[in-house]
């Protein structure tokens, strides 16, 4: 006789059927290929967006196409909190409680590399990029609740997603126990994406295959985290990569 997770809640063809994920930065070329990867799976997505209004509505009337699938565009800049509280709040209105919530866009702010000076980031960009990236996490983290190392960037975008990785681990020792299972994806050097829209050569040197990551790559990935109701506490990070450059948190 098969125990209970033998058996599992739908087909193996829909893992995610009747499900909703809030995607942020859904207009971004990870969070659209993970859009369309979860709604060929059965999931409902929250098409989050900054400013890519029109790329975002693109995305909503592709996803829209597939069979059983809602999807919706919200607007928030995630800079303000009064802001992520409010695309929490219409996501809920509109579309119900997130199953799934993938903590996907951030920002960069300037670009020093690894060879800056570090008294080229001020302390208010310092502090700017922390509240966009891992404030805006922790609290849609926070309502939602039912990290690599930027080291290409600069300090301030490193240590804000650095950060986010003690978040991650204490969310899913803690909440493990109520079925709630905790994952991220350090994805390193991602190109077709705003982040890394064109690279220098010299990055792509330093990547053992010799060539960037494609968005559809890192799709995969979350999607296998947010169809397994068993893994937690754990960061994926890029096996073609040696350094992480860009963290986003799947809470499941």
């Amino acid at each position: 006789m098969l125990d209970d997770y033998s058996l599992p809640e739908h087909s193996a063809s829909l893992p995610l059927q009747n499900k909703l994920a809030l995607i942020t930065g859904a207009s971004g070329g990870i969070g659209r290929a993970t859009s369309l990867a979860l709604a060929r799976k059965g999931c409902s997505i929250a098409v989050h967006y900054h400013s890519s209004k029109d790329k975002a509505e693109a995305l909503v009337s592709e996803l829209s196409k597939i069979n059983g699938i809602t999807a919706m565009a919200f607007q928030a800049d995630l800079s303000n909190y009064d802001n992520v509280r409010k695309l929490h709040a219409e996501v809920i209105r509109h579309m119900g409680h997130p199953d799934i919530l993938f903590n996907n866009s951030g920002t960069t702010n300037s670009v020093i590399g690894p060879n800056g000076n570090i008294e080229d980031v001020s302390i208010e960009e310092f502090e700017s990029t922390w509240k966009t990236n891992t404030g805006s996490s922790y609290l849609t983290s926070l309502n939602g609740l039912y990290p690599g190392t930027g080291g290409v960037i600069g300090p301030h975008y490193a240590s804000s997603k650095s950060a986010m990785h003690g978040m991650l681990h204490w969310i899913a020792m803690r909440y493990a126990k109520d079925g709630v299972t905790c994952n991220a994806v350090a994805p390193a050097l991602i190109i077709e994406t705003s982040m890394m829209a064109n690279p220098p050569d010299h990055l792509r040197d330093r990547i053992p295959v010799g060539r960037f990551g494609r968005p559809h790559e890192i799709a995969s990935v979350v999607e296998m985290l947010v169809t397994n109701s068993y893994m937690t506490n754990k960061v994926c990070t890029d096996p073609r990569d040696f350094f992480g450059d860009f963290f986003a948190a799947v809470f499941h």
